[in-house]
């Protein structure tokens, strides 16, 4: 990047103002749509508990780093806001998945009265709580009390399931959780509207946001540009600040990390909500264009020595490297989150697809015509 010229300083400005006021509401909802997801779905396997906590971690210094740094009390107020986002993140995962750090998938709750995929439809269990036996000849009583339960058994059965096409599956229960139910799935188009909607809406508050903040800067310092303090405050280097600052763009990067391996373990991005990255991108994206985008100001604002603003310039850039190298380094894996979205996400639509010869919606199985999923595969 180089210095604007001394002719753009208010567009610059500008441009920076409202990159930093999109980027400001991108972070305020970015953990919405995940807690949202997981809480529609019941469950938060598709997070990697891991990747939560480095990005805690990341919070914590980012606070350190921007105390120390003298940055401006509204982004010490954001930076603590985040900080208290992730807790309720992950808290959430906790409740869902118990107190654990590892990312194994929660096993489904079976109820007591239905038995398991492999346990026999009249097994031992049955016959004691029940009090139905085996018609044997040492044992008539029941032979009418067993035989009257078989056709009643025999005739409630609704006759679309006999089909061998059909499986034979109980409808959920009004009191079993989200995860237990079937989930309506949506278009691809749906999700993409959806998104979109959503990230134009928080893109258009951000912008109204700086307007209202720079309509009131402005009657509130009629003909007053930034102070000696204001620019100093902004070029002074803090050892400690920019120590912390470091350490939190290396734990940002780090934290991606986890959950790039946990959808390459489970080939799969389903519990995931596709708005948390995306708000996180343009978060980032914004964010970095509202640094890159700074207008130096000289100590003659009108008579700038040969090299005095490319000086001012690139000291600012690099007080706020870590900042940069943490903004961009995560953007980057982000990118890469999302690719895994539309490989898995295609490898989940061939999944889905029926074969020839077999009904649709009717289960795959493993080793015949598809690929079989266990009841806790994502």
């Amino acid at each position: 990047m180089f210095p604007p010229s001394q002719g753009t300083n208010m567009d610059i400005e500008a441009l920076s103002g409202i990159c930093g006021s999109i980027s400001i509401a991108c972070w305020v909802v970015v953990f919405s749509p995940q807690i949202i997801e997981n809480f529609r779905r019941g469950s938060a396997d598709g997070l990697s508990l891991v990747f939560i906590i480095i990005w805690l971690a990341g919070d914590v210094f980012n606070i350190l780093g921007a105390v120390l740094q003298g940055v401006l009390p509204t982004m010490v107020i954001l930076a603590v806001y985040y900080t208290i986002a992730d807790i309720v993140l992950l808290t959430q995962c906790f409740y869902y998945r118990g107190f654990t750090l590892s990312d194994a998938p929660t096993k489904p709750l079976i109820a007591a009265d239905d038995p398991a995929e492999d346990e026999p439809l009249l097994s031992r269990e049955d016959t004691l709580t029940t009090g139905y036996t085996h018609l044997t000849p040492a044992d008539p009583t029941h032979r009418t009390r067993s035989t009257s339960s078989f056709r009643d058994r025999l005739t409630s059965i609704d006759g679309t399931h006999l089909s061998p096409a059909t499986p034979l599956l109980r409808p959920p229960k009004a009191s079993e959780p989200p995860a237990a139910q079937t989930l309506n799935p949506t278009s691809t188009l749906q999700t993409v509207i959806l998104n979109l909607f959503a990230i134009v809406l928080v893109c258009a508050a951000g912008i109204f946001g700086w307007w209202v903040s720079n309509r009131s800067s402005r009657h509130g310092h009629q003909g007053h540009g930034e102070t000696e303090q204001e620019r100093e405050s902004t070029l002074r280097f803090d050892v400690w600040g920019q120590v912390f600052g470091y350490l939190c763009a290396a734990l940002y990067l780090g934290s991606r990390v986890p959950q790039i391996l946990l959808n390459w373990r489970r080939k799969s991005t389903e519990g995931v909500s596709m708005l948390f990255f995306l708000f996180a991108c343009i978060g980032n994206l914004t964010y970095v264009m509202s640094i890159f985008a700074y207008s130096p100001v000289c100590r003659l604002p009108k008579e700038c020595r040969q090299g005095e603003a490319a000086t001012i310039y690139g000291r600012y850039i690099l007080v706020n490297a870590s900042w940069l190298i943490g903004s961009l380094g995560t953007l980057l894996l982000d990118l890469g989150i999302f690719v895994q979205f539309f490989i898995y996400r295609k490898l989940d639509d061939d999944d889905e697809m029926p074969v020839e010869g077999q009904a649709e919606g009717a289960p795959r199985l493993e080793g015949g015509q598809g690929r079989g999923r266990s009841p806790n595969e994502r």
